[in-house]
């Protein structure tokens, strides 16, 4: 077995990529990356019914944008079902596996009974007792049978990377099927033997799985192949602590794109759901991530997916990227709400975005932070009229324009001076000059620094929203 890992992302092309897929990809990339070793990428689409083109191709879309990009040409498991036949056929050959020519109906029946007894509906073995004449003849004569792993007795334990040691009684496992009456393998089987293909030596994936993980582990003894090493990562859950789904947010990779989150903040966001560096560390970039993750750092209980703080470190990532990257991301919207065709010029706009981006939590916020800054409509909040634009707030705007009309050189320094002294003149504080500047040129309470936010609109533009204020106000 290679001293350096080989891991790999096995989804079926069957739906979306969601947020426990991707955090299980991001995981094995992570292992690889910090250890020098290869991530895979295999498509399992045997299921020809439910697989699909677009779901394949959504899946890849979604690896490359939030940054995994895997070694090697993709693996698709359909184009491996000669060499999972050869499988079947090979433990058939060694007796490790039997024909099994039960019908389904009958199987069902038993289920059914043992279901009502209350016992494990395990196969009854009817098959496994027919000698090898038998079953030749059987089969000779063109009876359907599906193929059997014939489970022997004893225990089959595995020191799992993330949990410990683990194991399940034989008895228990049943003599499952590896391949199906119409000559398809099963996963179980197909997993294994494309595994052994591609010389996975770790397997990390979800908690749902450690059922599957000692029959895979006969199957790889059976064969006569090492056993690589199996780490199961437990379930990401809601806040309210059921299986994550759509109500939870639980959407596709492309979904969170189209809302405004950067891949940078998932990956960052993702790489910490369930997991720990060993410190107090939140926002990490991917060479961090990759340096310090390590599986003994996997939480064993299930992770909680909070969206308010995917939020919040996407909002980080906003105000740490580069504006000329934000305008590319967010350029089109800004199209569309006539803001491109309104701004000064380019640096009018990287300007805008400079003051809007602290406050977003996702990218589309910043054309509604941003508005203000150009000569569009704006609306006033009703609460804030309430609270601000009263007494003696008319009186304050009308010195206020009068000041600022005044300064010559429209800067944030010139502005605050003047803004400043004109509160030491009337004997206030400057807030109660400041918010009801805000209110009539942003349209609302909340906004940047009145000083840079009046120094980015534009001399103006700022007194035309003051003016309108004071017309608005009688």
């Amino acid at each position: 077995m290679s001293t350096k890992p080989v891991v790999r992302f096995a989804p079926s092309p069957t739906g979306y990529l969601h947020l426990g897929g991707a955090r299980t990809a991001l995981f094995n990339y992570l292992f690889a990356r910090g250890h020098g070793g290869k991530f895979l990428l295999r498509i399992e689409d045997t299921d020809r019914e439910r697989s699909s083109a677009e779901a394949t191709a959504a899946i890849l879309d979604g690896l490359r944008w939030l940054g995994l990009d895997w070694d090697g040409q993709v693996v698709y498991q359909s184009q491996g079902v000669e060499r999972h036949r050869l499988a079947a056929s090979r433990l058939m050959e060694q007796g490790d596996a039997y024909r099994c020519f039960c019908p389904p109906e009958v199987l069902a029946r038993k289920r059914e009974l043992a279901i009502s007894e209350k016992r494990d509906p395990l196969y009854d073995g009817a098959c496994r007792k027919l000698s090898n004449a038998e079953s030749d003849k059987l089969a000779a004569s063109g009876k359907k049978f599906a193929v059997r792993f014939r489970t022997g007795e004893g225990r089959t334990t595995f020191d799992d990377l993330v949990h410990g040691r683990i194991g399940a009684d034989n008895s228990t496992l049943d003599d499952f099927i590896i391949q199906r009456s119409d000559g398809t393998p099963t996963y179980m089987l197909a997993v294994v033997a494309d595994d052994i293909e591609m010389g996975i030596t770790h397997i990390i994936r979800g908690d749902d799985h450690i059922s599957n993980t000692p029959k895979q582990i006969l199957l790889y003894r059976a064969l006569g192949r090492p056993v690589p090493r199996f780490g199961h990562v437990p379930l990401i859950l809601g806040t309210d602590k059921k299986r994550l789904s759509k109500r939870h947010g639980a959407t596709s990779l492309t979904e969170y794109r189209e809302q405004g989150f950067l891949a940078p903040a998932l990956f960052n966001f993702l790489a910490l759901l369930g997991w720990s560096p060993g410190d107090d560390r939140e926002i990490m970039s991917a060479d961090e991530l990759t340096a310090a993750f390590e599986l003994s750092g996997i939480n064993t209980r299930n992770a909680i997916f909070d969206p308010r703080k995917l939020e919040w470190m996407n909002g980080q990532y906003i105000s740490r990227t580069d504006n000329e990257t934000l305008l590319s991301l967010v350029r089109g919207q800004f199209e569309s709400e006539g803001l491109l065709a309104a701004a000064r010029d380019e640096n009018h706009l990287l300007a805008a975005l400079e003051l809007a981006k602290e406050r977003c939590r996702v990218t589309g916020e910043l054309v509604s932070r941003s508005r203000f800054f150009f000569p569009v409509e704006i609306e006033y909040d009703p609460q804030a009229v309430k609270k601000i634009w009263k007494g003696e707030a008319p009186r304050y705007l009308a010195s206020v324009k009068e000041v600022l009309a005044g300064v010559d050189h429209w800067s944030e320094a010139a502005l605050e001076n003047a803004i400043r002294a004109l509160a030491e003149n009337l004997q206030i504080g400057a807030g109660k000059l400041i918010q009801p500047i805000r209110l009539s040129v942003t349209g609302t309470n909340v906004s940047p620094g009145i000083f840079e936010t009046l120094a980015v609109t534009g001399k103006e533009l700022a007194l035309q929203r003051i003016e309108n204020a004071l017309a608005t106000l009688g």
